[in-house]
């Protein structure tokens, strides 16, 4: 009778832990449904809006071939050996113009040349970016003679408009293109010219006979710009004149009030 009685009791506990173990198994169906109905809305949206991505990306690209021209290809060293050898051999063959040099096979039959500058290497070139391809030429040939540490004597155009005016009495144009360099009073050429000799050895024989700078070297009175302020009208471009009583024009600047650094361009 006892053992009934338990079991008794035990019977009606154990109908409410049925209930709760049937609606905890509803809760997390219902659950499991919602969280996969989300997680399917959420991959839906994602691959549309990669879709979208997609087309218009196809889209940015039809853009860009229509306005863009194809990248080249980037060519082997033994590519660009084989056509520094044939520029060489073209340039020995434009003739007595581009044949400078007599002591490393070269003919000196230049007509142009540039008096007073027989122990120095001259570059005309301008500092402004104005034009890009021509800052870009200035610059190029500005660091190639500065990798070898030989002194020029560089003759910006913007900062001292005579130069130009040098340079087109020289040549004998008027429209003249920069950079142009004079090695040893004789005419060299431009920026493809300088480029070429670099590129194929030549300019390294040239500059031989150059002494060299010290590493580092930076001219102490100008900083390596070639000018400085004037010290008679202190860059202002005008004097005062006490016996007539008027401003008048400094004659020893330049347009710019200065004058070439005494210390590095003599």
């Amino acid at each position: 009778m006892a053992e009934a009685e338990k079991n008794q009791e035990i019977i009606p506990n154990s109908k409410p832990a049925t209930k709760n173990t049937t609606s905890s198994s509803i809760f997390n169906r219902s659950v499991t449904i919602h969280s996969a109905s989300m997680a399917k809305s959420y991959l839906q949206s994602t691959s549309r809006f990669y879709n979208s991505f997609e087309s218009m990306k196809g889209k940015v690209k039809k853009l860009r071939s229509l306005f863009e021209s194809p990248k080249p290809q980037k060519p082997n060293p033994d590519e660009l050996q084989i056509q520094a050898t044939h520029k060489l051999q073209s340039f020995k063959s434009m003739g007595p113009e581009y044949n400078r040099f007599p002591s490393f096979g070269f003919i000196n039959n230049s007509k142009i040349r540039l008096p007073g500058t027989e122990d120095r290497i001259v570059v005309y070139l301008t500092s402004l970016r104005g034009v890009r391809r021509t800052y870009e030429d200035c610059y190029a040939v500005r660091m190639i003679f500065r990798g070898f540490r030989v002194w020029i004597d560089e003759r910006d155009v913007s900062m001292d408009s005579a130069y130009k005016k040098e340079l087109q009495c020289v040549l004998g144009e008027k429209n003249v293109s920069l950079p142009q360099v004079f090695i040893k009073g004789d005419h060299v050429g431009g920026a493809e010219v300088i480029k070429l000799m670099f590129e194929t050895g030549e300019l390294v024989k040239v500059l031989d006979r150059f002494p060299r700078q010290q590493p580092g070297f930076v001219c102490e009175g100008c900083g390596g710009v070639r000018f400085v302020p004037c010290g008679n009208c202190s860059g202002s471009r005008k004097l005062f004149d006490e016996d007539e009583g008027v401003l008048k024009r400094c004659l020893e600047c330049n347009e710019n009030g200065l004058i070439r650094c005494p210390d590095c361009c003599s």
